[in-house]
């Protein structure tokens, strides 16, 4: 019987392992034997019939073959070994690195694994929260309905005089073509400065600074010299705020109905960030009162998560793990705890929350429910749903179990 495979924990936290493992030479070699066998059988080399070429054949013509073969059998045997002996739970399949193959010689490598930490909350419930609904104010109210005309607004052309803040440039700089809004920090501060010089028509050249916070760091403080050529200049005409607009934006008869649809859904948003705001404050007491930590290496997962949402460039991954670091802190604590008391309270989402959801989608969007699933299906937002069913169940338990003073 081939010499068991060693399993050695070399390094953990409470979310992820490091184990060396280490195959003895007699199952390299068992692995080694089973790949020639394999290949030996499917083989068709010119002189032999298919199966019938010489082990020796065989070994030399599939040499790098049989050793990928048998690297990954080697790898596959220990990692099954070290998920038993160590009983691991993990949510990842495992790095591999430090790989030393040589013939002859046992196979060693290390595998890093993300577990799934167990956390012990020992208390859920008896906080005090304070739930306060901001108010909708008619300023408020005039913003968005400002906002609806911009999205609607008309640009013409601007004949004389030179650029302003929001006015629309289109300028060549150093030979290509832009258009952008000043004032919208589109361009760095000094480009806009001397466009806002210039009339349609005028070139002109200019020694431009970086700031200190450029998204390119190479370019942070330095200075170069640009050529600037202005085209053409165009102000914005926002429609008019009447009933005409009103039927134009929806299904308003009057200024006056469009008007109190846009406050009925600042204030289903204000009550919408109340909510938020008691869920935060739950989840925050709940990290106090059971000292709930944030393993490094999830932290390090959601960061890497993070900047490839966002598209962070390589040059900024230090910058940007400085900055995102408490946001990735907190969404860890904030999925552990969600994901401890689902399991512990058997509290997730159920195929019938899934489709009692989709069928208030399906009746919101005027649809049908079979085609509201596929279109979640096909975008891949179906496991999406699930955790923000499961999520909802979770926080409705745990408010529950504690006090919510609504605050004016």
């Amino acid at each position: 019987m081939p010499s068991s495979i060693t399993v050695t924990k070399t390094a953990e936290d409470a979310a992820s392992k490091a184990l060396r493992v280490t195959v003895p030479v007699e199952r390299v070699r068992a692995a080694e034997d089973k790949a020639v066998q394999q290949y030996a059988r499917r083989a068709r080399l010119p002189g032999f019939r298919q199966g019938k070429a010489p082990e020796a054949v065989v070994r030399r013509r599939f040499s790098n073959e049989i050793k990928q073969w048998v690297l990954e059998e080697v790898i596959r045997e220990g990692w099954e070994e070290a998920k038993t002996s160590e009983s691991l739970k993990p949510i990842a399949d495992p790095a591999v690195r430090n790989l030393k193959f040589e013939e002859g010689q046992p196979v060693e490598f290390e595998f890093v694994v993300e577990v799934r930490p167990e956390l012990t909350l020992a208390r859920l419930g008896g906080f005090s929260l304070t739930r306060k609904v901001p108010q909708v104010t008619d300023p408020m109210v005039e913003e968005q309905l400002g906002r609806l005309r911009e999205q609607r607004a008309t640009w013409a052309p601007v004949q004389e005089g030179t650029p302003a803040p929001g006015q629309l440039v289109r300028v060549d700089i150093d030979d290509h073509p832009y258009s952008f809004v000043l004032g919208d920090g589109q361009a760095i501060p000094a480009l806009e400065e001397k466009i806002m010089t210039l009339r349609p028509g005028e070139t002109a050249e200019t020694d431009v600074r970086y700031p200190d916070d450029h998204a390119d760091v190479e370019k942070r403080g330095t200075s170069r010299k640009v050529r600037l050529t202005l085209h053409e200049v165009k102000r914005q005409e926002l429609p008019e705020l009447d009933d005409a607009f009103a039927r134009e934006v929806g299904d308003f008869e009057t200024t006056a109905a469009l008007t109190e649809a846009v406050r009925g859904d600042l204030e289903a948003a204000a009550r919408r960030e109340a909510d938020a705001g008691v869920r935060e404050q739950l989840l925050e007491q709940i990290v106090q009162a059971n000292a709930v930590e944030a393993p490094p290496s999830l932290v390090d997962r959601m960061l890497h998560g993070l900047m490839h949402a966002y598209q962070v460039p390589a040059e900024r991954t230090e910058a940007f793990h400085q900055e995102f670091r408490p946001v990735a802190v907190g969404q860890v604590r904030r999925e552990l705890i969600l994901t401890t008391v689902a399991e512990r309270e058997g509290l997730k989402a159920t195929e019938a929350d899934l489709d009692a959801r989709i069928a208030r989608i399906a009746e919101q969007r005027g649809s049908d429910p079979a085609k509201v699933y596929a279109s979640l299906e096909q975008a891949k937002r179906l496991p999406e749903l699930e955790r923000s069913l499961t999520e909802e169940k979770v926080f409705a338990w745990l408010l529950a179990q504690s006090t919510v003073t609504e605050a004016t």
